[in-house]
C-alpha cells in the first residue's frame, strides 16, 4: 500500500522556491484556492520513491511567520493547524545562499513550531563568485536539522533535497530559542497554563490571536497576562532580536563571506536601470520590444491555425449529415474555439516575455523605478505589482493588492487595476489592430501595429494613474504608508521555470476562457439559426418574393437567403434592438452583440464574431477570420471594419470593465457594493464616452 506524506515549501521572496517546487514537481502541478477563499496556492504531486506519493504545498513568499497580510495568515495557517487538509508531514524551507542570515529568522520559527524541517540552500552555484564558504556539517548541528546546498539552475543537490524528504521521520523537531530568555515570568506563567503545549505556539496564540486547538488567548487579572498591544509588541521585538543573537553565533563559525572575491557588478547595473532618466526608457524599450514580437513572431503559427480551422469547419459541414447537430459544429463551436485558440501564440510570448523578466531580476527593478511615479497620484511602489499583474489578469492583481496595508492605497490600487491591459484583451487589440492599422514600419525598424499595441498598455496604466489621482482627492485618511522593495541579484533565467510558467498561464487562459466561449458559442449559434416561423421559417419564399425577376445563381440565392435568415434570428432581433445603444460609436447590430456578450470575459469578442460571421456560410470555401471580417460592408457599401470604428472598438475595450468576474472580486476584496458598483459604472462610461468622441472624429 502506497504511503502519501505532504511536504509544505516555505521561504522569504526572491529565494527561488518556484524553481525548488518546479524541480520537484514537473508538469504536476496545478493552481487553485484554498477552500472558501480567493488566495491562490500552488500544489503538485511527485514520487521519490516506489510505494510513496508525495503531495507538495507551494506556500507565499513570505519573510515571517508574523503575517502582515490576509492571504500570508490563511496561508501559514496550514503550518499552525494540525487539523488542516493539507497540514504537512515535513516542511522545505528554502533560504539564499547570499541572503542566508535573513533567510534563517523564517527557518528558527519554523523549526520552533515543532514539525519537521528541512533546511534547502539554493543558488549554491553562486558561491564561488561570491567568495561564499559554508560547512554544512556544522551547520546541521548548530541548527538541529538536515541541509540540501542545492543549485536548480545546475541541477545539483536535487537528489539529495528529495532524500532528506524521504527520510523526515528521522528529523530533530526539536526547537532552538528558548522564550524564557525573553522574559523569564511571562513566558514562564504561559508554559504552567498550557502545560505539554509547544511554547512557540501558545505565545502566537497570544500575540497573533491565532487560534490554535485547545489555546485561546488569555485575558485576565492576572499582571502578567493584561498586556497592552505595545507591550507585546515589545515583546515580539525582543523575540526577534533573541533569534538574529542566536543566527549571528551560528553563522560565525559556519558560514564565510571573502569580501575580496564578490563582485559589484549588481551596483553598476542597477545604476543604469534605475536611472531617473535612462531607467524609463529602457522599460518603454523593452515593453516596445514584447509587444513587437507578439505580432512579428506569432504571425506564421497564427496563420496556421486560422487556417487549419476554417478547414475543419468546411471538413465537418462537407463530411457529416446535414441537420442542425452538423450546423451546430460547423457554425458554432468550431468558429467560437477557433477564436480563441488563435491567439495562444501571443499569449504564450507575452507570458514568455513576462517569465523572462520576472526570472532576470528586472521586474524588482521595475517596482522600485515606479515607485517616484506612483507616488503623487496617492499610490506607491506596492501599486505597481498589482498594476503588473493585471497584465495578465485583473483577478489575481486585484487580490494581490492584499500585500499593501494602507487601506487607502489597497482601496484605490483595487479600483484602478482593472485598467491595466489584461490578456484577455489581447486578441480583441491584436484582430482589431490587424485591420484597421497597416502593417509598416517606421523609422526603419519599429512596427507601426507593435507601436499601437504598447500605446494602448500605456494608456491603460496612465488611466489607471489618472483614476487613482481623482479618487486620492476624494477619499480621505490619515494613515501613514511606508515602501520596503527587495532588489534580488541578476541571473539568467532559468529555462525550466519560464517553460513551466509559459505552460500553465497558457492553459489557464485558455481553458478558463475556451468554457465561457464554448457555452456562448452554442447560445449564438442557436440564437442565429432560429427565429420566428413567420420570417425565420419563411425565409426561402419571402427573399424569392423579393428578388423576382432578377437572374440570381443559386449560390447568390442561398447567400441572400441566408442573410435574411440571419437578421430575422433572434440574434439578430436582439442585435437590432439593442443597435442604436452603440450605433455612435459605429458599431453594427454584430458589433453590438459581440461587445454586449464579452462582458461575461472580454477574450470572447472575436470568437463570438467568428460564430456571427460563420453563421449560414457552412457551404463557402475556407475563409478566415480577419477574411471574413475584412469582408464585412455597410448597407452604404463601406468597410464595417474601417479606421474609425476600429479606433472606436480599441478606446472602449481600453478603458471597459474587464469582465463579470473582476466585477465579483472586487466585491470580495472590497467588500462594498458601493465601491464595487461606483468601479463598474464609472469605467463603462468612460469607455463610452472615448470611444464615441474617437468615433465622431475620426469618421
Amino acid at each position: 500500500m502506497k504511503e502519501t506524506i505532504k511536504v509544505a515549501l516555505i521561504g522569504n521572496p526572491n529565494v527561488g522556491k518556484t524553481s525548488v517546487f518546479n524541480s520537484l514537481t514537473g508538469l504536476n502541478q496545478r493552481v487553485a484556492n484554498y477552500p472558501g477563499i480567493t488566495v491562490e496556492r500552488k500544489t503538485g504531486k511527485a514520487s521519490f520513491q516506489k510505494n510513496l506519493d508525495i503531495d507538495i504545498i507551494d506556500l507565499p513568499g513570505v519573510y515571517s511567520i508574523n503575517a502582515s497580510s490576509k492571504d500570508e495568515e490563511i496561508a501559514l495557517e496550514i503550518l499552525f493547524n494540525s487539523k488542516h487538509t493539507s497540514f504537512p508531514d515535513v516542511v522545505v524551507v528554502v533560504a539564499e545562499v547570499e541572503n542566508l542570515k535573513r533567510n534563517l529568522l523564517l527557518f528558527t520559527q519554523i523549526k520552533d513550531l515543532g514539525l519537521p524541517c528541512i533546511l534547502a540552500i539554493n543558488m549554491a552555484d553562486r558561491m564561488t563568485a561570491k567568495g561564499i564558504s559554508i560547512d554544512i556539517d556544522l551547520l546541521e548541528q548548530q541548527l538541529k536539522t538536515k541541509i540540501a546546498l542545492i543549485s536548480v539552475r545546475k541541477n545539483q543537490g536535487i537528489e539529495h533535497l528529495k532524500e532528506c524528504i524521504t527520510a523526515y521521520k528521522s528529523l530533530n523537531t526539536n526547537g532552538l530559542i528558548d522564550l524564557k530568555q525573553v522574559d523569564t515570568d511571562y513566558f514562564g506563567f504561559l508554559e504552567q497554563l498550557y502545560p505539554g503545549y509547544n511554547p512557540y505556539k501558545v505565545w502566537l496564540g497570544q500575540s497573533q490571536n491565532i487560534v490554535f486547538e485547545g489555546i485561546t488567548k488569555i485575558v485576565g487579572s492576572n499582571p502578567l497576562m493584561d498586556k497592552s498591544q505595545s507591550e507585546i509588541k515589545r515583546l515580539q521585538q525582543r523575540e526577534t532580536i533573541k533569534r538574529y543573537q542566536f543566527i549571528n553565533d551560528v553563522l560565525k563559525t559556519s558560514y564565510q563571506i571573502d569580501k575580496n572575491k564578490a563582485s559589484g557588478f549588481v551596483a553598476r547595473v542597477d545604476r543604469i536601470l534605475t536611472h531617473k532618466i535612462f531607467g524609463y526608457l529602457i522599460f518603454f524599450a523593452i515593453m516596445l520590444l514584447v509587444f513587437q514580437a507578439i505580432f512579428d513572431w506569432s504571425s506564421i503559427p497564427m496563420d496556421f491555425i486560422d487556417g487549419s480551422f476554417a478547414s475543419l469547419s468546411e471538413w465537418t459541414a462537407s463530411v457529416l449529415p446535414p441537420g442542425k447537430l452538423t450546423e451546430l459544429l460547423a457554425e458554432g463551436i468550431i468558429p467560437g474555439i477557433g477564436g480563441i485558440v488563435i491567439f495562444v501564440p501571443q499569449i504564450a510570448i507575452l507570458f514568455l516575455f513576462v517569465a523572462l523578466l520576472e526570472e532576470s531580476g528586472y521586474m524588482s527593478r521595475v517596482v522600485f523605478l515606479m515607485d517616484k511615479v506612483m507616488r503623487p497620484f496617492g499610490l506607491s511602489g506596492k501599486s505597481v505589482v498589482p498594476l503588473i499583474s493585471g497584465v495578465a489578469c485583473a483577478i489575481p492583481a486585484i487580490m494581490s493588492a492584499r500585500n499593501i496595508e494602507n487601506s487607502k492605497e489597497r482601496l484605490l490600487t483595487m479600483l484602478v487595476t482593472p485598467f491595466a491591459t489584461c490578456s484577455a484583451r489581447i486578441p480583441v487589440y491584436v484582430i482589431i489592430i490587424s485591420l484597421v492599422i497597416p502593417d509598416e514600419k517606421i523609422i526603419g525598424f519599429i512596427g507601426l501595429q507593435g507601436l499601437v499595441m504598447t500605446l494602448l498598455y500605456m494608456l491603460g496604466f496612465f488611466a489607471a494613474l489618472v483614476g487613482a489621482f481623482i479618487l486620492n482627492k476624494v477619499i480621505k485618511t490619515t494613515e501613514k504608508a511606508y515602501f520596503i522593495v527587495e532588489m534580488p541579484g541578476y541571473k539568467l533565467p532559468l529555462f525550466k521555470n519560464v517553460f513551466y510558467t509559459v505552460v500553465e498561464k497558457t492553459k489557464a487562459f485558455v481553458f478558463g476562457a475556451g468554457k465561457v466561449i464554448l457555452a456562448l458559442s452554442v447560445i449564438l449559434w442557436f440564437l442565429g439559426s432560429h427565429g420566428p416561423d413567420a420570417t425565420y421559417g419563411q425565409a426561402e419564399e419571402i427573399v424569392q418574393k423579393l428578388h423576382a425577376g432578377k437572374n440570381l445563381s443559386e449560390e447568390e440565392m442561398q447567400d441572400e437567403v441566408s442573410g435574411y435568415q440571419l437578421q430575422n434570428s433572434y440574434i439578430g432581433m436582439i442585435g437590432k434592438t439593442i443597435e442604436p445603444v452603440f450605433k455612435p460609436l459605429g458599431y453594427d447590430w454584430k458589433i453590438s452583440i459581440a461587445v454586449l456578450t464579452s462582458f461575461a470575459a472580454r477574450e470572447v469578442f472575436v470568437g463570438n464574431l467568428a460564430t456571427l460571421y460563420n453563421i449560414g456560410s457552412s457551404g463557402e470555401d475556407e475563409v478566415k477570420i480577419v477574411e471574413r471580417m475584412q469582408a464585412e460592408i455597410r448597407p452604404d457599401g463601406t468597410p464595417v471594419f474601417n479606421l474609425a470604428t476600429g479606433v472606436s472598438l480599441l478606446m472602449f475595450y481600453a478603458f471597459a470593465m474587464q469582465c463579470l468576474s473582476t466585477v465579483a472580486i472586487t466585491k470580495r476584496e472590497t467588500n462594498s457594493w458601493k465601491w464595487t458598483m461606483f468601479q463598474m459604472i464609472f469605467m463603462t462610461g468612460l469607455a463610452y464616452i472615448v470611444a464615441l468622441v474617437a468615433y465622431q472624429i475620426l469618421k
